[in-house]
């Protein structure tokens, strides 16, 4: 009896809650059903990872062949270079990860208005680049024969280098023109996390005669701290998933050594020689990585620093 009518009042909670804020529900509304029509309806098609899908008999009428082409894709000659090559590529993006804050902390100090603004500008005009402008760019510029770089090395007495076509040269290239790209636009969260600190703290660290880089180490960075931590845990959560259009624009046969990745090889596998199946059980495996990683590195900041996703 007592049970019903605690599940009662938690109802009765929820209807005037409900009918109190529709008007944020209506709000939210738009989102829940992004997320649903476009993430978890489509996950019903994630069991073709486990069948020999023919689009001729549907997904529940195609046979059901378990767990065959995950064991093809471990054992295949293809799968430590796949695997190498997304992992490297992943860490050497993640080691640049204090970069936005680095600068974010640099703009924060600037006291000349106008320099601050024309430097915000700057760095963030190049996030609006289209990617495939991008890598135009990177051609026109890398060329072995007509880029500018090349001109400047040989004009200083050195041989021209086809950057894009050697493996040695495409993770610099890919990580660092990427860097270019959305260093100006990942501050800006930092940038309004510097701007809610309270500016109290900094005035009394200058009584107590805290320098400049004092006042940075122990007041700005221990702020912006929780947000640098949220911002780490959603990067690993995408470890897996390096940028897959950038490097199928900048991949070609000579750099494939460094450029073959895991999303490259499901565009390939999937989409060029309709191997649906093979192709969704790889993309599992990969969001799966991605899910274990999300929850380890969560735990860990959880009880590390008390900042959590969850």
């Amino acid at each position: 009896m007592d049970a019903s009518i605690t599940v009662d009042n938690k109802f009765q909670r929820t209807k005037k809650s409900l009918l109190k804020n529709w008007q944020l529900y209506i709000l939210l509304l738009p989102a829940l059903l992004y997320f649903l029509i476009f993430h978890y309806i489509p996950m019903y098609g994630v069991q073709i990872a486990f069948k020999d899908f023919y689009a001729n008999l549907g997904i529940m009428g195609s046979p059901w062949v378990g767990f065959d082409h995950f064991t093809r894709f471990f054992d295949s000659y293809y799968f430590w270079r796949l695997l190498k090559n997304t992992i490297i590529l992943n860490v050497y993006g993640l080691i640049l990860f204090p970069l936005p804050i680095i600068f974010a902390l640099s703009l924060n100090e600037l006291r000349n208005g106008p320099f601050k603004k024309w430097s915000q500008t700057l760095t963030y005009a190049p996030h609006f680049v289209s990617v495939v402008v991008v890598v135009g760019m990177l051609v026109a510029f890398l060329d072995p024969v007509t880029g500018l770089v090349n001109h400047i090395i040989v004009s200083l007495g050195g041989e021209a280098v086809p950057f894009l076509t050697s493996p040695e040269w495409f993770r610099h290239i890919f990580i660092w023109s990427g860097q270019w790209q959305t260093l100006g636009w990942g501050t800006i969260i930092y940038l309004a996390a510097l701007a809610g600190v309270n500016p109290e703290l900094h005035e009394a660290a200058r009584v107590d005669g805290a320098t400049r880089i004092q006042r940075i180490i122990h007041i700005n960075i221990p702020s912006i701290l929780p947000t640098v931590v949220v911002l780490f845990i959603l990067n690993i959560g995408n470890f897996m998933s390096i940028g897959f259009e950038k490097v199928l624009l900048m991949q070609n046969s000579l750099n494939a050594e460094t450029s073959d990745i895991i999303q490259t090889f499901v565009y390939q596998t999937g989409l060029l020689e309709g191997q649906y199946s093979f192709a969704a059980a790889i993309g599992l495996f990969d969001s799966l990585i991605n899910i274990i990683l999300l929850i380890t590195v969560n735990q860990i900041a959880r009880k590390t620093s008390e900042n959590s996703l969850w």
